[in-house]
């Protein structure tokens, strides 16, 4: 990812893939990462590539330990310097997606859904023999990253997709670079731990 990114940035999984891997691209079209989970670890385990062909790694994100609710995610650069993490919150994120995005140990950040029921209600309709094919159109789950104040920095929105998984990513107030990193990390980790959770 070359900063300063243009804005809003298109987050698109690919439904044939047996591994999950999304492309990120900007709102000139413009591919400007590439992100593949590794199947079958018991720590999670997630390489964000620069290009689809996925030939530069560009950062790392870790499980602190295996298979837990309340992991914590760690993000590395290809060099191993540390970018920060994020945590879910443990047994308050089963009905609310809840998370916490740190500076070493400090939160700095919350990464949060706005309305837990659009999500509840989506995953319901989406069960529903035929009519199930179309909740993609029907409900969008919005998240919202907001700093300890409650200011919105970002906003995510998933979009109307009959197939594929879409979402939005909209800047809302300035962040330094390394907090943009740390925010749009920590989306990419929360995405992929909300769609193995359904």
């Amino acid at each position: 990812m070359e900063f300063p990114l243009n804005y809003p940035l298109t987050l698109s999984f690919r439904i044939v893939a047996l591994a999950p891997q999304f492309s990120i691209k900007d709102a000139n079209g413009k591919v400007v990462a590439y992100v593949k989970q590794k199947l079958f670890k018991l720590k999670e385990s997630v390489t964000v590539f620069a290009d689809e062909r996925q030939t530069l790694p560009l950062y790392t994100l870790k499980a602190d330990r295996i298979l837990d609710i309340s992991a914590r995610y760690h993000f590395a650069d290809p060099q191993g310097a540390s970018l920060g993490s994020v945590k879910r919150h443990g047994m308050r994120s089963l009905f609310k997606t809840h998370y916490e995005i740190l500076e070493g140990d400090t939160p700095m950040m919350g990464l949060n859904e706005e309305n837990p029921w659009v999500k509840v209600i989506d995953a319901l309709f989406g069960e529903l023999p035929i009519v199930g094919m179309f909740s993609g159109y029907l409900f969008h789950p919005v998240y919202l990253v907001t700093r300890q104040d409650k200011t919105v920095v970002m906003r995510m929105e998933k979009q109307p997709a009959l197939f594929e998984s879409k979402f939005s990513v909209e800047k809302k107030a300035s962040l330094t670079e390394i907090e943009e990193k740390r925010v749009l990390l920590s989306i990419i980790m929360m995405l992929l731990l909300e769609r193995a959770r359904g």
